[in-house]
């Protein structure tokens, strides 16, 4: 990885993390950008003792981020790794970055004992498809669905 540094998310990053989403969430059909939204969404991540942020830092600049939350699988017997949020800007991209922030998380969540790590990617977004394949990610039969209330 070129130069970038690896750590939690602090709560002096929300406005470049908020950043961030407005890159993923403009790529992403599914999401509309909310600052307000995001920027409490993140909060209470930050906050939350089963949910963690990461974020690479090069130059003093926040230039990538994911965040994961640990839930339980009833499949697995025990706690599995939400992967939300991976994103790294442009200019970083191809350099390891992403690559890792995820290893980052998911050594967390080894330090809670998960069993599995899973996240949704956006159907046509054939980049970051083919990087998680890459990095050894598998297809499911699964299909995400949501309910707004």
């Amino acid at each position: 990885m070129a130069h970038a540094v690896i750590r939690p998310a602090l709560p002096g990053d929300l406005d470049a993390l908020v950043g961030l989403l407005r890159i993923l969430f403009s790529i992403e059909v599914d999401f509309d950008f909310d600052a307000t939204r995001q920027r409490r969404g993140l909060a209470i991540l930050l906050a939350h003792e089963a949910a963690v942020v990461l974020v690479a830092e090069a130059a003093g600049q926040v230039v990538g981020m994911c965040s994961g939350q640990l839930i339980i699988s009833t499949a697995e017997g025990g706690f599995s790794l939400l992967v939300e949020d991976v994103v790294v800007v442009e200019t970083w991209q191809g350099k390891g970055v992403g690559r890792e922030l995820l290893a980052a998380l998911e050594q967390w969540g080894a330090g809670k004992k998960i069993e599995r790590l899973q996240l949704l990617a956006d159907r046509n977004n054939a980049g970051a498809l083919e990087f998680y394949r890459k990095l050894g990610w598998q297809p499911t039969e699964l299909v995400c669905q949501r309910r707004r209330i």
